[in-house]
Parts: C-alpha cells; sequence; structure tokens
C-alpha cells in the first residue's frame, strides 16, 4: 500500500443521526460454525444428535442426551485468506488469530421416580462465539470510470444540494466545530459533503445559487484512470451465551429451551486511497479517506427444540431459533488528506481531519429467526450419519426506531430474501477413537445470488475417548464469493472477493 498521506483519528464526542446501513445488518444476521471439536468436525450436523454443547445451538433439545454431567473447553485458530479482483488486479491479504471459542458445563439430574414418564432433566450453560470479526481485505486496481469524487458529490447535491453556508468556516470556527454541529444537526450525509468540500474535492457548479438550484462539481480531474486501495481492518466478536433447560420424557422424546444473550464487540479500519493516473497539472492529484467504526452492544434471543427416537436408530429433530433483538451502539470517526496542484505545482496537503468521534443514537437491531429439521442414523456403537436442512429469511431483518431507518428497512426487504442451508456429518468409531467428516453449503442471502454467494465448507477431525477425559481435534473449511463494495453511494464500483477460512479447533472435555 501507499505508505503516504497518514491521518491520525483522534476524538471529541458529538451526537449524530444515524448511518446504518445493510452491511450493518448481514454483518450481525450471519452465524458460522463455531463451538466444539467434534461439532465442526461434523460441519455442525447435530440437530437430531444432542450429546455436544455446541448442538444446543441448534437444537436446545441435546442437552437431555447428556447422560453424565460435563464440563469442555474449546480452543481455536482461525485464519482468513481474501483473493481481491479490481478492474483486473488481483491481490490477496490474510488475517489470523487464537482464541477460547467455547466453554460449558452441563446438570443431568436424573428422576429418582421410576413411575414418571420424565426420565432426567439437564441444565446447561454455554458460551461461544457465534462469529468472529476479524478480517484484513486489500484491493487495488485502476478503475477506468469512476473517482471517490463521486461519493462526496452525491451527498452534496443529496435532496436538492448542500447549502453552502453549511460547508463554509465561519469567522473563528474551527473545523471540529462544523463538523460537531452539522452531525448533530443535520446528519452523516452533511458531513460527507463538508469533507469533501474542505478537502477541495468539490466545489459549487458554475451555475449555483441559494435558492432552487444549487448543485456541485468534484474538482478531482476527470479522465477516468484512477489508480485506487481499499484496505479494511477489522477485529471482534459476537458471542452467545446459552441457559438452557431439557427434559427426556419416556425413553423417545426430548424437550428443550435455550434463552440466549449474546454480545457484540466489532471495530473496523477503512483506508482508501486515490492517485490520479493521467498526471494532470491541476485539480486533486491523490488523497487519502479514512473511517474507524466501533460497534458494541448486546441482544437476547430464545430457541426451542425436540428430538424423537423414531426407534433404536433414527431419530428426528425439529428446532426453532427466534430472531434475535439487538441494543446497539455505533462510533465513527472520519479524516481526509488532499493533494491538489495549480500551473505552479504541488500544493501543500489539506487535511481535513475533523478530531470528533460520532457517537450515534443506540438503535435497535432484529435478526431473522430460523428454523431447522434434522434426521440422524445410529448404528450401534459403530458411528453416525447425520443431516439438517435449516430455513432463514434475511428478508426479515430489521432497524428499529423504524421511523429512522425506512430507506435501510427498505433496502433490506428489497434486496434480500428466504436462504437455506444443508449440513451432513458422520462419524465412525474404532474403539476409543472417532474419526469425523463433513460438508455443508448455505445459499446466498441476497436476492442476486452475487452481492454475498453461496457459500461450501467441509471438516473433519479426530477424538480419542480416555475415559472420563475427551480430547478432540478438527480441521474446517469454508469459502464463499462476494462483491466488496468501498462507499454505498456515489462510487459505487466493487472488487471480487473469495474468501477462504480454515480453523483448527481442539476440545476437552471432561465427565464429572
Amino acid at each position: 500500500m501507499k505508505k503516504y498521506l497518514s491521518l491520525i483519528l483522534l476524538g471529541l464526542t458529538t451526537s449524530a443521526i444515524q448511518s446504518q446501513d445493510i452491511t450493518d445488518a448481514m454483518r450481525y444476521a450471519q452465524n458460522n460454525v463455531n463451538g466444539t471439536a467434534r461439532y465442526r468436525a461434523m460441519s455442525g450436523a447435530f440437530g437430531a444428535l444432542g450429546g455436544d454443547f455446541s448442538a444446543l445451538n441448534v437444537n436446545p433439545a441435546g442437552s437431555a442426551i447428556f447422560t453424565n454431567n460435563q464440563i469442555a473447553l474449546t480452543f481455536n485458530s482461525y485464519g482468513v485468506k481474501n483473493n481481491s479482483n479490481y478492474f483486473g488486479t488481483t491481490v490477496n491479504e490474510k488475517n489470523s488469530s487464537f482464541d477460547l471459542n467455547q466453554f460449558g458445563a452441563v446438570y443431568v439430574l436424573k428422576n429418582a421416580d421410576k413411575t414418571s414418564d420424565w426420565k432426567k432433566f439437564s441444565f446447561a450453560l454455554n458460551y461461544e462465539n457465534a462469529n468472529n470479526f476479524n478480517d484484513a481485505i486489500f484491493s487495488a486496481g485502476t478503475n477506468p470510470t469512476h473517482s471517490v469524487g463521486d461519493y462526496f458529490k452525491y451527498y452534496a447535491n443529496q435532496n436538492g444540494g448542500q447549502s453552502l453556508s453549511n460547508l463554509q468556516l465561519q469567522s473563528g470556527e474551527t473545523i471540529t466545530d462544523l463538523y460537531d454541529y452539522l452531525g448533530s444537526n443535520y446528519g452523516f450525509g452533511t458531513q460527507q459533503a463538508f469533507l469533501g468540500y474542505q478537502g477541495y474535492i468539490i466545489d459549487p457548479a458554475a451555475n449555483y445559487n441559494e435558492g432552487s438550484n444549487r448543485n456541485y462539481v468534484s474538482l478531482i480531474p476527470t479522465g477516468g484512470n484512477y489508480y485506487q486501495e481499499n484496505y479494511t481492518k477489522s477485529n471482534g466478536y459476537n458471542g452467545k451465551l446459552s441457559i438452557n433447560a431439557s427434559g427426556q420424557y419416556k425413553n423417545k422424546f426430548y424437550f428443550g429451551v435455550n434463552i440466549n444473550t449474546h454480545f457484540v464487540d466489532f471495530k473496523q479500519n477503512t483506508s482508501f486511497y486515490e492517485e490520479n493516473s493521467n498526471n494532470l497539472l491541476s485539480g486533486v492529484q491523490r488523497l487519502r479517506f479514512e473511517n474507524e467504526l466501533t460497534t458494541y452492544g448486546n441482544g437476547m434471543s430464545i430457541q426451542l427444540g425436540a428430538i424423537a427416537k423414531v426407534n433404536k436408530d433414527v431419530r428426528l429433530g425439529l428446532a426453532y431459533e427466534s430472531p434475535t433483538w439487538y441494543e446497539m451502539n455505533d462510533k465513527l470517526s472520519q479524516g481526509l488528506a488532499v493533494v491538489s496542484a495549480n500551473a505552479q505545482g504541488e500544493l501543500p496537503t489539506d487535511y481535513v481531519n475533523p478530531r470528533v468521534i460520532n457517537v450515534y443514537a443506540p438503535y435497535r437491531l432484529q435478526t431473522p429467526g430460523k428454523w431447522t429439521g434434522s434426521i440422524a442414523y445410529i448404528y450401534g456403537k459403530k458411528g453416525l450419519l447425520s443431516i439438517d436442512y435449516s430455513l432463514k429469511d434475511y428478508s426479515n431483518a430489521q432497524f428499529n426506531p423504524s421511523n429512522d431507518f425506512r430507506n435501510a428497512n427498505s433496502q433490506i426487504n428489497k434486496v434480500l430474501g428466504l436462504t437455506s442451508e444443508f449440513r451432513i456429518g458422520g462419524e465412525y468409531r474404532i474403539n476409543e477413537l472417532s474419526l469425523r467428516a463433513g460438508y455443508r453449503t448455505e445459499q446466498s442471502p441476497f436476492k442476486n445470488g452475487s452481492t454475498i454467494g453461496n457459500l461450501t465448507g467441509y471438516s473433519t477431525g479426530f477424538g480419542y475417548n480416555f475415559g472420563d477425559t475427551k480430547l478432540d481435534f478438527a480441521f474446517s473449511h469454508s469459502q464463499r464469493d462476494s462483491q466488496n463494495q468501498f462507499f454505498a453511494v456515489g462510487m459505487t464500483d466493487y472488487s471480487n472477493l473469495k474468501t477462504i477460512t480454515n480453523n483448527i479447533t481442539m476440545t476437552l472435555s471432561f465427565e464429572l
């Protein structure tokens, strides 16, 4: 990446009108196959099996399958590689992390009343990362048509054009003062127009007036061939703590419920660089635009599930996961550095660094619910085969208060749709050694099938039973194509991404 034009983003605090969009909704609506090594080795196909802590996240009736008290700890090594193609230029970026991915405990209470149809009850507490946000994406290439100036111009011309008085500093007023004031009173869009104007990226058109004709033009030289880089680095997690209760009725039916608490901690730094490749002697020559987004919050959801033994070999499962209701908080800081030139040569760099952290008003996000049907075949003590099939309608995601997010919710309903997920896993036992493998596929949540493509993954692993102690390992791989759009409006070009993730997981469990 280009190393010059760096910025330092510091912060005061202000409140600002919301800027959340479909990208934020998708970030928290999607989950991955995380959890114990046994669960991951079989690609999460556990809806009719139970007897595993991560299986509770598919079907809460699964805790009633445990025969003894147990605790488990899971450690995970996570690696992601993003291959980016932007206007024919291919680059890649890698990121890795290591964490304590899961820990849980289950208490099994057998019914002392032998005449009761309820044979036992189980109570479990399980925590795991529903999603790992550690990622890095780098894209670079020459855009033949569009410049980032179109992004700032879009916001300046939105709703008939910005008043020039909004964007100009008054006597004694600082960039910090005006940026803060605009965010609190006019919102995110006006702040973007202000950044572009103060960086000499946009200017009023020749026929501009404060009446009905208020329009802006870009000062970036036309002609295309803009060399551009976009680097995004993110980290954080979406954690889920489940309080579970389940029971076994007779020897055929298992019922369970989860009450889940969710935790979000997300941070993303984005740096966009553009250089005019035409070597023109006037106008904007190059610029760097940096953003830092921090999101934190919590939520809750419930899950209901049942497992039925059709006979000694076959089990059926059905589970429902409610929407997750989140209470979220966002912070955003921005900075811009621009180098322009005139007939005498390059001018000093214009730094538009407000040193302000926009603290947005808390908002609510409702993610879609999910249904899962499962079937498993257990062939004695030799092994098993299990299949899960899930349905999830992403168009049901919604920001609230709805009046503040009318456009975002309309876009979600328009472009997202119903998806299915298929998971299959098997296990074969050789005395104390268990060999495992799995496969899964998940449809794109987008109706066009390309903004985020279909996901495919496979997994394998093994475990050894030492008696009261079990040690399990898993390797899981997945890949997905997507379109990495740098800006939501104005300059909407994107790079084509192939994201490949690899996980190595170890679980240590103890029977008590």
